[in-house]
């Protein structure tokens, strides 16, 4: 109300000062220097009246808008899992089996003369069964022949 009522009193004075001489000014009767002074008087205070209601100060409960600095964030970095390593599988080659051809004079199985040549050749035979353990670790009869 305080400012509403400062408003309408500065309203009223400029007002005053203003019309007074715009009616001297087209009644014709007086001279046209006199009506440039008395405008450039209104002119003058409305000038200073209008920038004492500009700077009137601000109450401090008045709210005031601030409009706040924007704020910038660094994007986040996108994690992604590591990959994941697994072995590739590794083949090799199957040995190649040539037939050996032993010399074995031709014996006969379970005879003496197989025995020896069976037992001389491999450490692992088994003269019970006739066979021996090869490199494989599989039994095989052993054939002299």
């Amino acid at each position: 109300m305080n400012k509403f009522f400062k408003a309408a009193v500065l309203s009223v004075a400029a007002a005053t000062m203003v019309l007074p001489t715009v009616g001297t000014a087209q009644a014709g009767g007086r001279d046209h220097d006199d009506a440039w002074a008395a405008g450039a008087v209104g002119l003058v205070a409305g000038t200073l009246i209008g920038g004492a209601i500009a700077s009137q100060p601000r109450y401090y409960n008045e709210p005031v808008y601030v409009d706040p600095e924007p704020e910038y964030y660094e994007p986040r970095p996108v994690y992604q899992p590591r990959p994941v390593y697994q072995p590739r599988p590794v083949y090799q080659a199957r040995p190649v089996y040539r037939q050996v051809v032993v010399d074995s004079y031709d014996l006969e199985p379970w005879t003496p003369a197989w025995y020896r040549y069976c037992s001389q050749r491999y450490r692992s035979f088994d003269p019970d069964s006739g066979t021996f353990v090869g490199y494989d670790g599989l039994r095989h009869f052993c054939s002299a022949g």
